[in-house]
């Protein structure tokens, strides 16, 4: 029964690690100085907290065969109850690993600042990024053009995302360029990135909201300045024009939506859809309020 037990982790193992090794860990293989800093923090706590864990891995294994029944050269000490020399030890040292982490914390906290400029603004891509049901748009200001569920950016170049929504809550990640930060309606949040390597990355919502979640990612394509002048132009020919009217289109709930193009968004679109969400946020407390004042 043991032997078979033993064949059967064993087997669960080799199982595991077979389906693993077909994942990718993104936030491993970073390709922007915003993911390679957190992948730098991840990796240097890790190793600071094995501190602790290895050796209690190891005497969790070593004590017990030391002290097994059998072993006759093993002190038998049953009144043995207090070491100076041992408490010193293990509250010094996850004390002194607290302290290292803290000031570690303290100084990435700064350092990773989502809306701290990474460059000038002139010398910065500025893109609106506005979540959806269920759908990324990302106007470019600077470069009269719009996309949905695709964004372009070019290699060494700061860019800085404005981020709202237009739908319940949500959150926007690019795991291999930058970390996650929220998308909240009637809001703004900023995040800076810049990529240091050419290709095409992945984006996701990491925050749940509703049925058509799953299907709600993009693609960010890295490319030469050269090349994105060459994109941005192919996509300022676009014959639909970015206005509120097809913005409202935009908004209606749908799933697995391709890449879209628009050319001349209007001016001012992505404020004016923060202070019209926030003016339906005030209208329907408002209208909460009295309600709630007329019911009681």
């Amino acid at each position: 029964m043991i032997k078979l037990r033993h064949i059967f982790l064993i087997g669960c193992t080799l199982l595991l690690s077979g389906l693993l090794s077909g994942c990718h860990f993104a936030i491993l293989d970073p390709k922007g100085i915003i993911a390679a800093s957190e992948k730098k923090l991840f990796i240097e706590s890790i190793l600071l907290m094995l501190i602790v864990v290895i050796p209690v891995v190891i005497m969790s294994i070593v004590i017990p065969w030391h002290y097994r029944a059998n072993n006759t050269k093993a002190v038998y000490t049953p009144n043995w109850a207090h070491s100076t020399l041992m408490e010193v030890v293990w509250w010094t040292i996850p004390c002194v690993i607290i302290v290292i982490l803290s000031v570690w914390t303290w100084i990435y906290t700064h350092t990773l600042d989502p809306y701290r400029p990474l460059a000038e603004d002139k010398n910065t891509v500025m893109i609106e990024a506005i979540a959806m049901d269920w759908k990324w748009l990302f106007i470019y200001p600077e470069q009269h053009m719009a996309t949905v569920n695709y964004m372009e950016i070019p290699v060494n170049k700061p860019v800085r995302l404005f981020i709202s929504s237009d739908a319940p809550m949500n959150s926007l990640e690019i795991p291999r360029l930058a970390g996650q930060i929220y998308a909240m309606t009637g809001m703004q949040t900023k995040l800076n990135l810049m990529a240091t390597s050419t290709g095409i990355y992945s984006g996701l919502s990491t925050n749940f909201s509703g049925d058509g979640f799953s299907g709600m990612t993009f693609k960010v394509g890295v490319v030469s300045q050269t090349d994105f002048d060459a994109w941005v132009k192919k996509a300022q020919q676009s014959p639909i024009h970015s206005t509120m009217s097809s913005y409202n289109q935009l908004t209606k709930p749908s799933e697995n939506n391709p890449v879209e193009y628009f050319s001349n968004p209007e001016r001012g679109l992505f404020s004016e859809s923060v202070i019209n969400i926030w003016g339906r946020c005030r209208e329907w407390c408002s209208g909460t309020r009295v309600q709630n004042k007329d019911t009681n």
